[in-house]
């Protein structure tokens, strides 16, 4: 007995020895970040990455928990590994820079699981600014078809890191984000949950991405996810004893997770870290993870500012109804025949107000909400078709306004509502895009408002994951651009599809008008939802007291307004509004031409200082142009700014026109108190900037002459 025990042991000891013996590692281009591929001795995948010597994420489990058949997680044996390096620069149809370098180090190991006769692919790369990996599946017989149990991947972290994030959800990201220990999660969840017009949570310690994390040793970690396409999106459930993060996909109407085809693929799943706040702001990993453009042509694709009528929607002031009515099937009523509420706004009178507006200041785009029939009664009502999308209100003269915007060089923004009824906007897509290209838009802003019906869907399941898809390649098609709110965060997408110009997926300025946004909100999102890509964020807001557009409503802008100018800068994205009525910036003539200069896409882009949650400072150049533009923002504490202007051109004098906080100025109780003044700079300079609280700064630098 004692021999066999002997033999056993020896046994179980060359197993483990010929697993590590397959231990695989590489390192990032720069040599910071190590990467290690092993077996535990069960077959278990595991995966390791440190930086500079220091745990990132320690050995974490990989694999695939299926229906109905054998799982992807354990007994696995290394049938091939295989190691390159690659190394590119390629220029994005629009972006933050001019050129994007993309360089990994890459590894790809085949596994095979004797006991199935199955095999898949894990392929990581590192960048010098972090880790990609995925599940490939290659076509075989014994995986041709699948389904997702749950995806079992682990990011083991290495303490209880401080944790910016949102309730995980199945169908929002529309929460205020929470900052806490990883450990107070559990505590903190009940009260992070707060009401939207569709929401699912599904665990008291489950938490979304971009999941930005700060170790206590000074690392700055951020796990997302890169090009989801025909895929689940993924949350993250929390082990709050262990600090173990492990994924969490959407599920679809009968609570699968997903309905793999082989040959597949994975989303990447992306770790972002570094010891500098400012190098995960300017980390490309996430787009660098997706493929080229599919399009041969993009020169259809341009950056966009524009104005529109939507706040004074938002803050109750009008409305996107005709009439007040209820209970209105589209068939069985001629709105030439009822009474007006007197409240609308997309009227043609109006809009022609918004166009003037836009051209006078250099705009390039009007957007107007409620144009079209159904508003009436739409909400909530998880009715399967409420618009057709060509049919517009008595009072909106598509003709006249195309006309008209077009005489005076502006262009319209579209919008489409879908009520969440995905199948019905698949329905009427085709004659959607047909009537805007007739009518000359060439934007549209989509809306995915309540529940998704068929009801029991959900907004980030792989169906409809792959309808948001389906919109952008038939966007494609007709030559347009796509604004997605309501729709699931960005991963990164935009690459393939440059067309996607704008998503929303967060709190934007809206909630400013149902309660607000906290003051830190700007210093977090673009560490969180940024990540992904651009959004639609709708910053410029100069009124911050909605009282004065509706007496009823008491919210107010969590924000001075200089800082709304600052995000401009610091809320990147090609497409970007001036939110506030053209009243309250004739009355800021002097600040709104800030946004009035102010560049929608960039050569060049520097972090100057950042810390999640405290404050942003960055510096972009202007598309094209010697101008640079920076922008500010901090939160509720206030603080002061010391920035250098090294990022100039040497050997060249610079005129910087300054717009700042006043001394006294405060978000909550002077938000409109500002200076404007103006200085000349070299990149030499050095500027110490006081930002009130909830406040920044805006600055434009331009070339002297």
């Amino acid at each position: 007995m004692l021999n066999y025990t002997r033999q056993l042991l020896a046994l179980c000891c060359l197993a483990l020895l010929w697993n590590t013996a397959q231990a695989q590692t590489i390192k990032s281009p720069n040599g910071q970040l190590t990467l290690q591929f092993a077996l535990q001795g069960d077959g278990v995948p595991t995966y390791h990455l440190t930086y500079k010597g220091r745990d990132v994420i320690k050995a974490s489990k990989l694999g695939l928990d299926l229906k109905d058949t054998p799982s992807l997680i354990s007994g696995f044996a290394v049938a091939d590994t295989k190691q390159r390096t690659f190394d590119e620069s390629w220029q994005p149809v629009w972006g933050e820079v001019k050129t994007i370098r993309n360089h990994y180090n890459e590894l790809a190991v085949t596994l095979t699981q004797a006991a199935t006769s199955r095999s898949i692919r894990v392929r990581f790369r590192v960048f010098d600014d972090g880790l990609g990996f995925r599940y490939e599946f290659p076509r075989q017989p014994k995986l041709d078809y699948f389904t997702i149990k749950e995806e079992r991947t682990q990011f083991a972290l290495a303490g209880d890191h401080k944790a910016f994030w949102l309730p995980g959800d199945y169908d929002t990201q529309e929460y205020s984000t929470v900052t806490s220990k990883l450990s107070e999660v559990r505590g903190k969840m009940k009260a992070a949950v707060t009401g939207n017009a569709s929401q699912t949570t599904f665990s008291p310690t489950g938490v979304q991405t971009p999941l930005m994390l700060k170790s206590q040793d000074g690392l700055y970690i951020n796990i997302h996810e890169a090009a989801l396409i025909d895929y689940s999106c993924m949350s993250l459930e929390l082990d709050d004893k262990n600090f173990v993060l492990e994924s969490h996909l959407t599920p679809d109407a009968v609570g699968d997770k997903g309905r793999i085809q082989t040959p597949a693929l994975s989303p990447w799943r992306t770790v972002i870290v570094s010891d500098k706040a400012g190098d995960i702001l300017e980390s490309k990993l996430v787009l660098n993870l997706n493929e080229p453009t599919k399009f041969k042509d993009t020169s259809w694709i341009k950056p966009v500012k524009y104005v529109g009528v939507w706040w004074e929607m938002i803050t109750g002031k009008s409305s996107w109804s005709y009439t007040n009515m209820d209970n209105i099937k589209l068939d069985s009523i001629d709105y030439t025949k009822v009474k007006p509420n007197g409240t609308h706004g997309a009227n043609t009178a109006h809009v022609k107000e918004y166009i003037d507006f836009a051209a006078l200041h250099g705009f390039d785009a009007v957007l107007v909400e409620g144009w079209n029939t159904g508003w009436e009664d739409w909400f909530g009502k998880h009715k399967d078709y409420v618009f057709d999308f060509v049919t517009p209100y008595p009072d909106f003269n598509v003709t006249e306004l195309q006309q008209y915007a077009a005489s005076k060089k502006v262009k319209m923004i579209m919008h489409h509502e879908t009520s969440g009824s995905v199948r019905n906007y698949e329905r009427h897509l085709d004659s959607a895009f047909t009537f805007m290209n007739k009518y000359g838009y060439d934007a549209v802003k989509t809306g995915y408002v309540g529940d998704i019906v068929p009801l029991g869907h959900h907004h980030y399941d792989q169906w409809v994951i792959n309808h948001y898809n389906y919109v952008l390649e038939t966007a494609a098609k007709h030559h347009i651009m796509v604004n997605g709110h309501e729709a699931v965060r960005p991963t990164g997408l935009a690459r393939t599809y440059p067309n996607l110009i704008g998503n929303e997926a967060a709190r934007g300025t809206e909630y400013e008008s149902f309660g607000g946004n906290n003051a830190d909100h700007t210093t977090i999102l673009p560490f969180t939802r940024l990540i992904g890509g651009p959004m639609d964020y709708t910053p410029g807001i100069f009124q911050t007291k909605i009282s004065v557009l509706n007496p009823n409503n008491k919210s107010f802008v969590h924000s001075t307004l200089v800082r709304q100018m600052a995000l401009y800068v610091t809320m990147y994205s090609p497409l970007q509004m001036a939110a506030d009525l053209p009243e309250n910036y004739n009355k800021h003539l002097d600040a709104f031409q800030f946004i009035k200069d102010v560049a929608v896409d960039w050569d060049d882009t520097h972090v100057l200082e950042a810390e999640p949650g405290d404050y942003i400072t960055i510096a972009r150049k202007a598309k094209g142009k010697s101008s640079w533009f920076i922008g500010s923002t901090c939160d509720e504490n206030g603080r002061t700014s010391n920035i250098s202007l090294s990022f100039l051109d040497p050997g060249k004098k610079y005129v910087a026109t300054i717009y700042a906080d006043a001394k006294d100025a405060h978000y909550e109780t002077n938000p409109q108190a500002y200076t404007i003044r103006k200085m000349n700079v070299t990149r030499k300079t050095k500027l110490a900037q006081y930002c009130a609280p909830g406040g920044g700064y805006a600055i434009s630098v331009v070339e002297a002459r």
